[in-house]
């Protein structure tokens, strides 16, 4: 086997999963002081690595069953799962998908406006037409720039970290022992991956190469610290300044100023920008990979011109979401949507789904 048949069995399904997890999930910091911080430093600590676990056995389950069942697509696999009630996910998911495009778009705008000084609309504008433009290239261009910016991505976030460490070592220190944990860490850590885990459909299209059990085994369960290892890169250094982070909009914003560099802040911030694309173009590319595999259901194909439509159109619903405001839209949307999906998703495959494989009914 090639290295880089091994790498996209392997660690691709991982990376793109990390890279439509990031902007919605901890790219500003807000959604790790809203999930972990929120539980106290070790606490919080505690609850990223529930989130791993269950990250990395939803995923295990999923690829495997993707596998026996050939479903690429989240209508397909849903079909086979939940049967009937395949809609109850398609229902949540369009329902996260707009609120993480709302992210996205309010995301983009206070980075251009707050980094570089230009008008909120053109964040938002940039970012629609960044992933449009990606959509539009399919599933191999969209692989390919995945795989490169999860490394770019991991590079900064180790320069963040150790520099942050450098700063505010010895708080950070400090902080994790000043709080004991509780047991709220175990309920956020599921609350956390039970949304999280919704943006799984882009991920299948990356499955495609997987013949035998023991790769989607391995590709799963590497699944989980592939997606939280920058977010726990993130969530160390927001330790040092608790409890005083916690009501800022964008904490990332308050580290970067507070390392007082201003290159490495407008680098961060590109980077950022250029997750915030990612996880645009991912969630709208399972969408059109659910129109595409309706098309061929019907002995037809998806017309070009189709794909940047369904983007543009999506991109402006969550444009005109996001005036609910960042803050708002992580306490109010994901909370509502959390249920739904631990209830449609995460419990059926780790049952039914996890008795299918053991029984051989997949």
């Amino acid at each position: 086997m090639s290295q880089s048949s091994i790498f996209r069995r392997y660690f691709l399904p991982g990376l793109v999963f990390q890279s439509v997890v990031i902007a919605g999930g901890y790219g500003t910091g807000a959604e790790l002081a809203q999930f972990f911080l929120a539980q106290g430093p070790l606490g919080g600590l505690l609850a990223i690595g529930a989130s791993t676990v269950v990250f990395s056995a939803v995923a295990m389950a999923t690829y495997e069953l993707a596998r026996l069942w050939h479903a690429y697509d989240y209508r397909h696999f849903f079909q086979r799962l939940l049967g009937r009630a395949w809609w109850l996910f398609e229902l949540c998911y369009v329902g996260l998908l707009l609120i993480v495009l709302a992210v996205v778009a309010a995301a983009s705008g206070e980075i251009m406006r707050d980094t570089f000084g230009l008008n909120y609309w053109i964040g938002v504008a940039a970012v629609m037409l960044s992933v449009g433009g990606l959509v539009f290239g399919g599933n191999d261009t969209i692989e390919r720039f995945f795989s490169a910016w999860s490394f770019v991505l991991y590079a900064l976030y180790l320069v963040f970290f150790v520099w942050c460490f450098r700063v505010l070592g010895p708080e950070i220190s400090t902080n994790l022992a000043s709080e004991s944990a509780g047991w709220g860490w175990a309920w956020a850590g599921l609350r956390y991956a039970g949304y999280n885990l919704a943006v799984i459909p882009p991920v299948l299209a990356a499955l495609r190469l997987h013949e035998t059990r023991r790769e989607t085994f391995v590709a799963g369960a590497l699944t989980g610290p592939i997606a939280m290892i920058p977010g726990l890169l993130f969530f160390l250094p927001m330790v040092g300044l608790y409890p005083d982070i916690m009501s800022a909009t964008v904490p990332a914003t308050v580290l970067l100023e507070r390392l007082g560099s201003r290159p490495f802040q407008i680098a961060f911030q590109v980077v950022l920008f250029g997750t915030l694309i990612e996880t645009g173009a991912g969630l709208i590319h399972a969408v059109n990979e659910r129109i595409s595999g309706l098309q061929e259901d019907r002995q037809g194909e998806m017309a070009t011109w189709l794909r940047p439509a369904v983007a543009v159109g999506l991109l402006g619903l969550g444009t005109a979401v996001s005036g609910f405001g960042l803050t708002g839209l992580i306490a109010r949307g994901y909370g509502t949507l959390t249920l739904g999906f631990i209830a449609v998703y995460v419990v059926p495959v780790l049952t039914l789904g996890v008795w299918k494989i053991r029984t051989g009914r997949a």
